[in-house]
C-alpha cells in the first residue's frame, strides 16, 4: 500500500484542505501522513477567523524529521496544497527531493493554491515559492484557470484550447486544469493535459458550490492513479465524484461539503464521460 504525505491547511470546521484530502484518501484505502501548514476555524470564504501558522523553524524541523524516516522499501506519494507561508516551500521541496533520491516517491502532485477569479488569496511571495520551488519537482499539477494563467504568465484562458496551450507551457508531465469553460453554454470542465493527449470531463455548472472542490479533485485524481487507473479514467472518476458532491450540496443548501454523509460518492464514483480534446487553434 502506498502511503500519501499531504501538506495543506486544516480547518476546525468544514471540509477543505487536509480535512477533505485526508478523508478522501483514507476512505479509498490509503494511509495518510497529514502535515498542517496552517490552522483556521473555517474557510476564509465564511469570514475572518484566527490563523495559526507554525513558526518557520518549527515547521522545517518537523518536515525534516519526516524526511529522515523515509524508507526506500515503502513507496509514498506526496500532495501539496495551501501553504501558510512562503518559507514552508523549501523544506517541502527537500522532502520531495529526498523521497525521489531514495527511490520511494511514486507521484508528487502539486496543487498550487494561489487564488481564483477574484485574485490572489495568498501573498505573492508564497505564490512565487510554489511556482519556483515546488512546481518544478511535480509530475502532476492541478491549477484552476486563474492559477494556470498566473503560473504560465498569461491571462485567464477563455476556452479549452487556450487552457491546453497554457498547460503545456508549464513543462509538467500531467496538468489537470479545473474550472475551464465548457464547450456547451452553462457547462464547466476539468481538462487533463498529459503527454500528447488532452482529455476533458465536462458537466453543468452547479450554483453555490462549496469551497474545497480543488482539494477534493486533487486527492481523488491522485488516489485513482495510485489504484492503477489510466490518466483519463482517473479524470473521469474524480470529476464524477466531485460533481456528485457539489450537486448534492447545492440541492441540500449546504455551505460546506458533508463528506461523512455523502461518502458513497467518493467510495464508488461512476466514471464521467471523458473525451479526447483537439487543442490546435486556427491561426
Amino acid at each position: 500500500m502506498i502511503r500519501t504525505v499531504a501538506f495543506s491547511s486544516h480547518v476546525a470546521s468544514g471540509a477543505v484542505g487536509n480535512r477533505a484530502i485526508v478523508f478522501a484518501l483514507e476512505l479509498l484505502g490509503f494511509e495518510v501522513v497529514s502535515v498542517q501548514t496552517i490552522q483556521m476555524a473555517w474557510h476564509p470564504g465564511h469570514g475572518p477567523s484566527t490563523r495559526l501558522v507554525p513558526e518557520d523553524a518549527t515547521f522545517e524541523a518537523m518536515v525534516d524529521d519526516l524526511a529522515g524516516r523515509i524508507d526506500p522499501a515503502e513507496p509514498i506519494a506526496v500532495l501539496t496544497g495551501y501553504l501558510g507561508s512562503a518559507a514552508q516551500a523549501a523544506p517541502i521541496a527537500r522532502f520531495v527531493e529526498t523521497s525521489r533520491a531514495k527511490g520511494a516517491l511514486v507521484h508528487y502532485l502539486c496543487d498550487p493554491v494561489i487564488g481564483d477569479q477574484g485574485g490572489h488569496y495568498v501573498p505573492i511571495a508564497t505564490a512565487e515559492a510554489i511556482r519556483d520551488q515546488l512546481m518544478p519537482l511535480a509530475d502532476i499539477v492541478t491549477p484552476n484557470v486563474f492559477e494556470l494563467g498566473w503560473l504560465s504568465g498569461n491571462v485567464c484562458a477563455h476556452d479549452m484550447a487556450d487552457a491546453a496551450q497554457q498547460a503545456k507551457q508549464l513543462g509538467v508531465g500531467q496538468v489537470l486544469v479545473t474550472s475551464v469553460p465548457g464547450m456547451m453554454d452553462g457547462n464547466i470542465a476539468n481538462l487533463l493535459v498529459a503527454s500528447n493527449h488532452t482529455f476533458a470531463a465536462e458537466h453543468r455548472v452547479a450554483s453555490k458550490a462549496p469551497n474545497g472542490t480543488g482539494d477534493l479533485i486533487a486527492a481523488l485524481f491522485l488516489a485513482q492513479l495510485l489504484r492503477g487507473a489510466r490518466a483519463e479514467q482517473a479524470l473521469g472518476m474524480a470529476s464524477a465524484a466531485v460533481f456528485a458532491l457539489v450537486d448534492r450540496a447545492a440541492r441540500q443548501g449546504d455551505t460546506d461539503f458533508q463528506l461523512a454523509r455523502d461518502q458513497e460518492f467518493l467510495r464508488r464514483p461512476t466514471s464521467m464521460p471523458v473525451r479526447t480534446f483537439v487543442t490546435t487553434k486556427p491561426r
